[in-house]
């Protein structure tokens, strides 16, 4: 008898305990189930990245330790770009730690910044969080080499940035470094790996995962960033199965971030572009100071500085006009990608006043032109006429735009272009309708007032179709 009652009783606990992990697993089933999103949906893809492909204009930021030299140590001046300075100058960790501790930019105003991107009509912006000398813009609880810890800013500088581009509707991004000449687990011999083309640092899978991926998601956590730009990649230590583990990790901590290519090994030279997109990870290229020479099947965006440098150089003068900033939006723009133009602040936290007085007359066109900027897309054809005629045309629209890149003169002829019957055309900040003709031999020809407003270039609007 004893022994049934104890048998029943067992066999109570056993079912009982069976329901009990039943319910907890359905109650629980995100911890079991791992989303691939390597292999995303096109429809999915083009979802999450349609903001973006809106956007065309974002404004990158370079800024550091190396904004305390500003290009020169031990009073020579270093070639090469800022924000490589240390590697440039050989400077050693210790001595280059003390650039860090005079980094204190008590003049930063984050809701300046934004101001600025506004008014040049930027939709986006990406910051370095951390660049390849491995110092921390915020407040990383996995190091202490960061600017609340190191430096006698003593504040996290990424927060108030973040916080004023979400009030200001500017999509936040951050850049981050794979390489690190800072980490032990990232040098050869504790010494920076500036020859980072040489023999691979058996340690340094201990950084990728118990210092680089935390820090990732310190930042996934802290400022819910809408893309994330690695750099870096091309280094020996880190690999294409670490590129593909990279991207799948940010993404399962937010999966509608936007991620570029230099997360993976792919990049094919300072193109940018994706040598096989099957293959590697990354949602667009990144081709580097150049614009592709023609059109792409893949979203890309071309990352350019105003300057020579990204980092800040006190003695960089050599600034390009807005005259070919505005062009180099228009032809970016017209062949389907981004445009991102980078700002190095100083060590004060200022942006300097030749960049702001070029991004507020790319503005100034852009209040005008806009519309034939954002939300646009590549024509199917040809992209642009001869030298100084560039097209572009509205996203799931009729309207299509023809921008003169040199001032025209009586009339402007357009071939690939046939306007709707009857419709006007005009010219983007001219009020009255412009006189036009259609002959299908002849093309388009649009009589062009003598007296028309704007400078850099002129954008006609018309309502058609492609020939």
């Amino acid at each position: 008898m004893k022994i049934k009652l104890f048998v029943k009783l067992l066999i109570l606990i056993t079912v009982s305990f069976s329901c009990k992990n039943k319910l907890q697993n359905k109650s629980e089933p995100q911890n079991d189930i791992k989303v691939d999103y390597l292999n995303e949906t096109k429809e999915d893809f083009n979802n999450r990245i349609s903001w973006w492909r809106e956007a065309r204009f974002g404004m990158f930021i370079h800024w550091g330790v190396y904004a305390v030299p500003a290009g020169i140590h031990n009073e020579k001046r270093i070639e090469g770009i800022g924000e490589w300075i240390q590697r440039y100058a050989q400077i050693s960790i210790e001595e280059y730690e003390k650039y860090a501790k005079k980094f204190n930019p008590v003049d930063y105003d984050p809701i300046e910044w934004v101001k600025i991107m506004k008014r040049a009509g930027m939709k986006y912006v990406v910051i370095t969080s951390k660049h390849h000398d491995g110092f921390a813009l915020w407040d990383s609880k996995v190091s202490d080499y960061d600017a609340v810890d190191f430096a006698p800013i003593g504040k996290d500088l990424l927060k108030g940035l973040s916080e004023a581009c979400k009030k200001e509707g500017i999509k936040f991004g951050l850049y981050h470094s794979i390489m690190d000449w800072h980490h032990p687990h990232a040098q050869a011999n504790d010494e920076p790996r500036y020859d980072y083309q040489n023999v691979p640092n058996p340690d340094f899978p201990i950084y990728y995962k118990n210092y680089l991926k935390p820090q990732l998601k310190e930042l996934m956590d802290n400022y819910d960033p809408d893309i994330l730009w690695f750099d870096g990649e091309w280094i020996n230590d880190y690999n294409h199965n670490m590129g593909l583990d990279l991207y799948q990790y940010v993404r399962s901590l937010k999966p509608e971030i936007l991620i570029n290519n230099r997360v993976d090994k792919g990049r094919n030279g300072m193109a940018g572009m994706t040598k096989d997109d099957k293959r590697y990870a990354g949602d667009f290229g990144t081709p580097e100071q150049e614009i592709l020479e023609g059109t792409s099947s893949m979203d890309w965006e071309s990352c350019m500085t105003m300057n020579d440098t990204w980092g800040f150089k006190s003695y960089d003068k050599n600034w390009k006009s807005a005259e070919v900033l505005v062009h180099n939006l228009i032809d970016i723009t017209s062949k389907g990608g981004n445009y991102l133009l980078n700002v190095g602040p100083t060590a004060s936290g200022l942006i300097p006043n030749p960049s702001i007085s070029r991004l507020e007359k790319m503005g100034e066109w852009l209040d005008i032109n806009g519309e034939a900027i954002y939300s646009s897309e590549k024509l199917k054809k040809d992209y642009k006429q001869g030298e100084y005629l560039i097209f572009t045309k509205k996203n799931n629209s009729n309207s299509y735009f023809a921008i003169a890149l040199k001032k025209p003169e009586n009339s402007i002829t357009i071939n690939n272009i046939e306007p709707n019957k009857n419709s006007s055309i005009y010219l983007l900040g001219y009020d009255e309708p412009l006189i036009w003709s259609f002959d299908t031999e002849r093309g388009l020809e649009i009589q062009v007032p003598k007296s028309i407003p704007g400078e850099i270039a002129w954008t006609f609007k018309i309502l058609g179709k492609e020939i």
